[in-house]
């Protein structure tokens, strides 16, 4: 049966974050689809990965034999994480924006699991054209044709991480003007933000839908 890596990074916990809702509703349909499959979950706010150090930095440019041993024990965590990655069949990323980035969570999770010669610029990848659902919530709209649309990085990053970089198949679902309940200079945003947060509930389940029928093909 498939495996699932599911990861979530905002600093907010279920029931009042927007992306994690979307990933839930990801999650209850393909595990409604794959009874008996696999869910790696990985909370990074509750359960945040160590930040790219020299030691793990340099570990992966240099023959383990060579190894201190700060650098063995921080080479083993980045490839505990890049292992996890290639049991995958999916990958599922709730990644809000914050400050017009995406979480040093995630960024963290990120700079442990690019390693040339594994996840990149390596012919045998074996994570090479998996597919990776990201929930890309904002506060806002970058949309094109906004007055903020220049200011969108989040997907044009992790477009370039995930499908430029790591050779994986990205999809992004994208729940905007999240901050319109809270903020009341953005009260008439209110239904604007309850329809595209209901549009992403739908992909959600739809793309849930379609990742476990091709997979189980």
């Amino acid at each position: 049966m498939a495996t699932l890596l599911h990861i979530d990074s905002s600093v907010f916990p279920h029931g009042a974050s927007a992306s994690r809702s979307v990933t839930d509703a990801f999650r209850r349909t393909w595990e409604e689809q794959h009874p008996e499959g696999t869910v790696i979950y990985r909370d990074l706010a509750t359960d945040p990965v160590p930040h790219l150090t020299a030691d793990a930095h340099l570990a992966g440019f240099s023959d383990p034999a060579t190894h201190t041993p700060e650098q063995a024990a921080a080479f083993a965590a980045r490839v505990a994480l890049i292992e996890e990655l290639e049991r995958a069949d999916a990958v599922l990323i709730g990644a809000p924006m914050y400050n017009y980035s995406i979480p040093s969570t995630l960024k963290a999770w990120l700079d442990n699991v690019i390693l040339r010669g594994r996840t990149f610029m390596a012919e045998d990848s074996k994570i090479k054209g998996t597919p990776v659902t990201v929930v890309a919530s904002r506060g806002g709209s970058y949309a094109p044709g906004t007055p903020r649309e220049d200011y969108e990085y989040v997907q044009t990053y992790l477009r370039a991480v995930f499908a430029d970089t790591l050779a994986l198949e990205v999809d992004f679902i994208v729940p905007e003007l999240t901050m319109a309940p809270h903020v009341p200079e953005m009260t008439e945003l209110v239904p604007l933000y309850e329809a595209s947060r209901e549009r992403a509930l739908d992909d959600a389940t739809t793309k849930a839908k379609e990742l476990t029928e091709r997979l189980a093909a």
